[in-house]
């Protein structure tokens, strides 16, 4: 019997599949935090890196950004071979890990294009080296100015499904337009994007909280979620508009917004007062807001080493 996300010990997620991963999950009932974290940015405590204070305040997943396959760092946490890093930063926090890489469509007219590496582009070969690596979850999005496009989202999932789609979570979508003027606002996702996505193989489907992107109301999000549940995959509501570092009001509201949409996991994203992750406390308020002191609290001070 899987355990739901909520009671899981960090030596559970050791001997756990691509698929009990996700029914945990899932019998989590929509508890679930995901927080961004970008790798490159400095601490916000010095000598403690963001990873593990992103867990210490609640997170039940955590996500890198700017993570580059061919060269593993994480401000904070001291560089070791490719092999053994992302089990350290599991050690460390106890924590899922997912890792975001980047569908870039070239032939996208992007104003000040931002050029990223190779080792963060989403590629078959990256995927398997994220699986190497130990990885539990990639996520098929884009970063602003980088001209990530939903029809390049679809054939990465189609290929990286075809050589890995079992080894590891697939999940996709856009948190904003990326740069992409077409694909901006309520524009950014459709059930028609949707239904591509899942038939290309994602196993989870990112959309933009209400009231993170203009024109995505608690209604709009609350369709789109149901028709992902209907095919039996899970959605991920997600801010990805530096209102992680907005007041404890706006936290609350979109938490509780994005609750009501039935969605199964919440993301939080990296930019709180600077870049780097989500200020810690909204990380903690957000997971009071849909599952309670007691919940929180209990994630929060389970010992890594259960």
């Amino acid at each position: 019997m899987v355990k739901r996300i909520l009671d899981l010990e960090t030596s559970d997620i050791y001997r756990m599949n691509k698929e009990e991963k996700l029914t945990s999950i899932k019998a989590g009932e929509g508890r679930t935090i995901i927080s961004e974290i970008i790798c490159v940015a400095p601490p916000l405590l010095w000598d403690v890196s963001n990873v593990e204070l992103a867990a210490a305040f609640g997170a039940d997943i955590l996500l890198l950004n700017m993570y580059d396959v061919n060269n593993p760092k994480i401000e904070g946490i001291p560089s070791r071979n490719s092999k053994e890093f992302i089990g350290d930063i599991k050690k460390l926090t106890g924590r899922m890990i997912g890792v975001n890489l980047e569908p870039v469509d070239l032939e996208e007219n992007i104003h000040d294009r931002l050029t990223i590496s190779e080792g963060r582009i989403a590629t078959v070969e990256n995927v398997k080296k994220l699986v190497a690596q130990g990885v539990d979850m990639v996520l098929l999005t884009g970063n602003p100015k980088t001209g990530v496009t939903n029809n390049k989202i679809i054939k990465a999932i189609k290929e990286i499904k075809q050589f890995v789609g079992d080894d590891i979570i697939i999940a996709a979508g856009k948190m904003h337009g990326s740069g992409s003027i077409k694909e901006s606002g309520a524009k950014i996702i459709s059930k028609e994007f949707i239904g591509e996505f899942i038939e290309a193989g994602s196993d989870i489907i990112l959309i933009p909280a209400p009231g993170t992107v203009p024109g995505i109301t608690v209604d709009y999000v609350r369709e789109l979620v149901d028709y992902v549940h209907s095919y039996n995959r899970l959605a991920m509501t997600s801010i990805g508009t530096s209102q992680e570092g907005a007041d404890e009001y706006t936290i609350r509201n979109i938490a509780i917004y994005s609750k009501m949409t039935g969605t199964d996991i919440h993301h939080i994203g990296d930019c709180g007062m600077s870049p780097g992750m989500a200020i810690p406390e909204n990380i903690m308020i957000y997971s009071i807001a849909i599952k309670g002191k007691r919940h929180t609290y209990r994630k929060m001070a389970r010992s890594i080493n259960r």
